[in-house]
């Protein structure tokens, strides 16, 4: 445990770094099937679990992100956050409390220990940690940015971490005219 506790440090520490944390919501997808080496869905962990929504709760008191932790597909997704980001955001109540067999170990152990939980059927979020190769990419805002982090993995689980931008439209690079056309008078 003291290793993944470290791991989860590390990364808390590289996102305060990189300045890259927006206000707002951060999504968290985690396996800790995967932070243990096994296959995600199939080992979940609440010791696992615990240890990482400790080191996550340093984050969202360090940079004053509001917390969504993902559930797995058996709970379509859903997130965990708290009743006041519900509210904030405007986003859709779901009926169903997570638990390991079905929302997962992570979002099961959040629904349990946030001040005032609530299920929520999707978010756009301005930034998130992927841990396991959960897929929140359906929960972040257009546009992804990646983030690119020296620790690349919790325990035996992948990770993935991204912020969010608004879509550039136009700029240096854009083009809007076909070269075919560029000499034509037709358009």
């Amino acid at each position: 445990m003291k290793k993944i506790q470290t791991d989860v440090r590390s990364v808390v520490d590289q996102l305060m770094e990189t300045s890259s944390l927006q206000p707002g919501v951060f999504v968290i997808g985690c396996s800790t099937s995967e932070i243990a080496g096994e296959r995600i869905g199939t080992s979940g962990s609440e010791a696992i679990a615990e240890v990482v929504f400790s080191e996550l709760q340093n984050l969202s008191e360090r940079s004053g992100v509001h917390l969504a932790f993902q559930c797995c597909e058996h709970l379509n997704r859903s997130l965990v956050v708290d009743r006041s980001v519900m509210e904030e955001q405007r986003l859709t109540e779901v009926s169903a409390i997570p638990v390991p067999t079905a929302g997962g170990s992570m979002a099961s152990f959040a629904y349990k220990h946030m001040k005032d939980p609530v299920l929520v059927e999707q978010i756009e979020a301005k930034g998130g940690l992927d841990i396991g190769d959960t897929l929140i990419g359906m929960h972040l805002k257009r546009v992804a940015v990646p983030l690119r982090m020296a620790q690349k993995n919790i325990g035996h689980a992948h990770i993935t971490a991204a912020k969010t931008r608004p879509p550039l439209i136009g700029g240096a690079r854009a083009v809007y005219v076909s070269q075919e056309e560029a000499g034509s008078c037709d358009h």
